[in-house]
């Protein structure tokens, strides 16, 4: 019986993508009728993205840029979402050619994590204070559904000292429709599966068609099948070197509103790597991504979906991560280790254990330090999935602004715990700065003096996981 979702469809439309981007000129005068409308938290279509794409003047560019800061500040304010990633594990039957756990790397070291490893994994994790995490999963037979609502209840289950994983999310390879409705059931939150190459040839290219990855459409359908289950909160992405990076924005686009129109609600975040060295990896140089088109296709998928959440992710260096995070950022990881069992360990990378080397391996607390330093309030509330504020739901809070009412007070909530329970006093105290400045930002005077009243039950009573 076939995996795929009633009416399933293939809505990537190759030639149409191309000629858009063929037939799109700079032009002025369209850029900023464009920008306006963004700027009014209106979705871009297709075509008025591959305008803004079209724009490759500095002056221009620089319009983007101011634009996709101003929208970011209005729908996101000064927070920055940290969550981690943890690789469960790397045995997989695909064979992606710029893979490092792709079947026929012989060299790779393959494992999966035991229970006992978990534990350890978790209770580092929580003991550098992450609240969020994303659990990282290769396709092959040992990971089943059940297997993997199994990790993310343990997962929840694991608590030391005050610490405690609140919110868990999937990276993992598509499934039906029941296997969904497991992973709703073991309470995870948000399931992420990116297409990795919109473009149909260059998809058949670097995953080969005997592959349980070949078929693109089941890949494409993944989150619809999600949607179906009930799982109303996903994840896309493309990764950023294997075709024309225009073409992978639009591809994104396109996605995004296509969930839209069948769901009511478009994803809830967009994640854009780019192509990294690895173990085993000879790069296609021809569509790498230059650092200055890279900050343009941040601030380009900004403008295009104003309320989707956009992934940065620390394959980027610490000086493309300052960069690019003011262009439309809103999560990124932080403290961040990928191989397996590798938040126990210390020293360098071990290419041939994880799947790509990663650009930015600062700790937790550095990250964090760097973020209060230059004005950002990093925040790992996880509120709104807890209290069902997602989907169209979660959309109905957005859209008009009264999200604010959430996200600030939660950030201002839960990076005081951070503060009180593992910060060093260097952070907490300049953490302290910018939660003041939060607070005094908020409007309303009754959601302020109930955040200051929660503070100090956090701060003098030891309460934790107060919410809005």
């Amino acid at each position: 019986m076939s995996k795929l979702s009633k009416d399933a469809v293939d809505f990537i439309d190759d030639s149409y993508i191309e000629g858009v981007i063929a037939a799109a000129k700079e032009d002025p005068v369209r850029v900023r009728e464009i920008i306006a409308k963004s700027l009014e938290k209106i979705p871009l279509s297709v075509e008025e993205t591959a305008a803004l794409l079209a724009a490759d003047s500095d002056d221009l560019t620089g319009e983007i840029f101011a634009a996709a800061r101003k929208l970011k500040k209005s729908v996101y304010g000064n927070r920055i979402v940290i969550f981690a990633p943890l690789y469960i594990g790397n045995y997989c039957i695909n064979d992606c050619q710029y893979c490092a756990f792709r079947k026929s790397l012989k060299t790779t070291v393959r494992k999966t994590l035991t229970d006992d490893e978990l534990v350890a994994q978790i209770e580092a994790l929580e003991d550098a204070g992450h609240k969020r995490l994303i659990l990282v999963f290769g396709e092959h037979p040992d990971y089943t559904p059940e297997f993997m609502g199994r990790v993310v209840r343990n997962t929840y289950a694991i608590k030391k000292g005050r610490g405690e994983i609140r919110r868990v999310n999937i990276n993992a390879a598509p499934m039906d429709i029941a296997g969904y409705r497991v992973l709703k059931e073991a309470g995870i939150g948000t399931y992420q599966i990116f297409q990795e190459t919109y473009h149909h040839a260059t998809y058949r290219k670097v995953h080969p068609p005997q592959t349980h990855k070949g078929d693109y459409l089941n890949r494409l359908d993944g989150l619809t099948r999600a949607w179906e289950a009930g799982c109303d909160d996903v994840g896309i992405g493309a990764l950023f070197g294997l075709y024309d990076w225009r073409f992978e924005v639009l591809g994104l686009v396109t996605h995004s509103l296509f969930l839209a129109h069948r769901f009511g609600c478009g994803p809830h975040t967009i994640s854009f790597p780019r192509l990294r060295p690895a173990h085993g990896i000879d790069l296609d140089s021809r569509y790498l991504v230059s650092d200055r088109d890279f900050k343009r296709l941040v601030a380009i998928l900004r403008l295009a979906v104003p309320y989707t959440g956009m992934i940065l992710t620390a394959r980027e260096t610490a000086e493309m991560r300052r960069e690019v995070m003011e262009f439309g950022v809103s999560q990124i990881d932080a403290g961040t280790r990928i191989e397996l069992a590798g938040y126990t360990k210390d020293g360098d990378q071990e290419l041939h254990k994880e799947q790509f080397e990663i650009g930015d391996i600062r700790p937790l607390d550095e990250i964090l330090k760097e973020l209060v330093d230059t004005g950002y309030i990093p925040s790992f509330c996880t509120a709104c999935y807890r209290l069902g504020r997602t989907g169209e739901q979660f959309m109905e809070f957005a859209v008009p602004g009264f999200i604010q009412n959430f996200c600030t007070p939660n950030a201002i909530l839960t990076l005081t715990e951070y503060l009180e329970d593992y910060a060093p006093e260097t952070t907490r105290l300049a953490g302290r700065k910018v939660i003041q400045r939060e607070l005094e930002g908020i409007n309303d005077p009754a959601i302020r003096t109930e955040v200051a009243d929660r503070m100090v039950r956090i701060r003098e009573q030891g309460e934790r996981d107060l919410y809005f």
